[in-house]
């Protein structure tokens, strides 16, 4: 299968976006950018106004550096050509993704959750050799009109991560995903700051089930919240004995890596994942089930799981004098605490670096308590809490240090550290716990 190229006149985007063409109409693009730095010959730029930054001030930039055409924000007294004005350029770009996404005779699988998007998106890759999907966390309303616009020829089929943060944010970008497989991989307590309550994140991400039409929605079996019904096939996922994907016989090794039996319709299927995590289970429940609603066999599911990598920072496991593992691309409730069960398995003698789990709202202090005492109740030596402490040192008792900076836990753990441990590097992104992980693995290789 061989998908049309993207060739557009300049006549036909401003027809698409609504927009005043000032240039050649026929003049032709043939990608979409939004970052000056990296346009090439050929490409369209699309100026986004950023929390930071103002893409109208590279217009001309990009220009010079050979885009084919600039689409720019209305009423600025342009005198570059081609250029095509209009007043929301976010909506533009999300508007050309919708267009390519209707000349893409693609299956299309679209994958959201409160946790474990970007694994599931990462197993399915590993499942559907071919596909185009979305690169590193690209879920936002930018990063999946790119994905969607920058799908190559090639490619056989689409999985993209779609994220939410709020009511709407879905149902705005829908048109650019339309996918004929929608996935929920579970519910948690995320971004409660926007979201509110959980029937209204549960309602955030049921948007993305609403745009199947009569496609097949994949959906975890133990949130009540999730038990609604869609003109197209539901196929659950899960503990549940009832579940078409069923977990049984989960057990999570020295090593971290989940083996488990994986029940695809009737049969069980052993697997063994290279990836650590006790969650890991359910994301490869989750991919399954997307994989088996367009009709892989479940032998070839299971190869694709048990070969699958997954993104940086998410349980990258480093062994040395002491064993690390960095989850620290985000965190919120559900994941730290099964990142905690996991790691209490793999030594006698573990270690966390925690710090803040943004965006719960209202129910952050006692989020924060909740990990600290779990922590404690896992049998961990120390916990070192880094940054603003919102209840994790109380919850965790004498066993808690706290810190002001990431450099600050390295002191602590120089002195602390024996050969032997393991430790669990976690925390939202605006901590900066990566920094951490990665020294110590520098320093337990050395």
């Amino acid at each position: 299968m061989s998908i049309p190229p993207l060739v557009w006149t300049l006549g036909t985007v401003a027809g698409i976006i609504g927009g005043r063409l000032e240039g050649d109409p026929g003049a032709t693009i043939t990608a979409v950018s939004t970052d000056s730095r990296s346009v090439e010959a050929g490409e369209l730029f699309i100026a986004l106004d950023g929390e930071h930054f103002d893409g109208n001030d590279f217009a001309a930039s990009a220009m010079t550096a050979g885009a084919a055409a600039v689409v720019v924000r209305a009423g600025a007294g342009w005198d570059l050509q081609p250029r095509i004005e209009v007043t929301d350029t976010l909506t533009a770009l999300r508007d050309l993704g919708a267009q390519r996404r209707r000349e893409l005779d693609l299956p299309t699988i679209a994958v959201t959750g409160s946790t474990g998007k970007t694994s599931t998106k990462d197993m399915l890759a590993s499942i559907l050799p071919g596909s185009w999907v979305s690169p590193r966390s690209y879920n936002n309303e930018i990063g999946v009109p790119l994905t969607v616009l920058s799908t190559p020829r090639e490619a056989r089929m689409l999985v993209l991560e779609v994220g939410s943060r709020g009511r709407g944010h879905i149902r705005w970008v829908a048109p650019v995903v339309e996918p004929d497989v929608a996935v929920i991989t579970n519910l948690g307590a995320v971004h409660m700051e926007t979201f509110g309550t959980p029937q209204r994140l549960a309602d955030a991400k049921w948007e993305l089930v609403e745009s199947l039409g009569d496609g097949v929605a994949v959906l975890p079996d133990d949130d009540p919240a999730l038990e609604r019904t869609h003109p197209g096939r539901t196929i659950r996922f899960g503990e549940g004995a009832g579940s078409e994907i069923g977990i049984t016989d989960l057990v999570v090794g020295r090593d971290g890596r989940a083996s488990f039996g994986l029940r695809i319709a009737a049969t069980i299927h052993q697997v063994h994942l290279a990836l650590a995590g006790r969650h890991q289970a359910w994301n490869a429940a989750a991919a399954a089930g997307a994989a088996h609603a367009i009709g892989i066999a479940g032998p070839d599911i299971v190869v694709g799981l048990e070969r699958a990598t997954v993104s940086p920072w998410r349980m990258e496991v480093s062994h040395g004098r002491v064993t690390i593992v960095n989850d620290a691309y985000n965190a919120n409730p559900d994941s730290v605490e099964s990142a905690l069960r996991t790691v209490a398995v793999m030594s006698d003698r573990r270690i966390a670096v925690l710090g803040l789990m943004a965006e719960l709202g209202p129910v952050s202090v006692d989020e924060h308590r909740r990990i600290g005492r779990l922590a404690r109740e896992l049998g961990f030596s120390l916990v070192v809490v880094v940054g603003e402490d919102h209840g994790i040192a109380e919850g965790a008792g004498d066993i808690a240090v706290a810190v002001a900076e990431p450099d600050d836990a390295l002191a602590v753990l120089a002195a602390e550290l024996r050969s032997g441990d393991v430790v669990l590097v976690k925390a939202s992104r605006a901590v900066g716990l990566e920094t951490v992980a990665m020294r110590l693995r520098e320093e337990a290789a050395a």
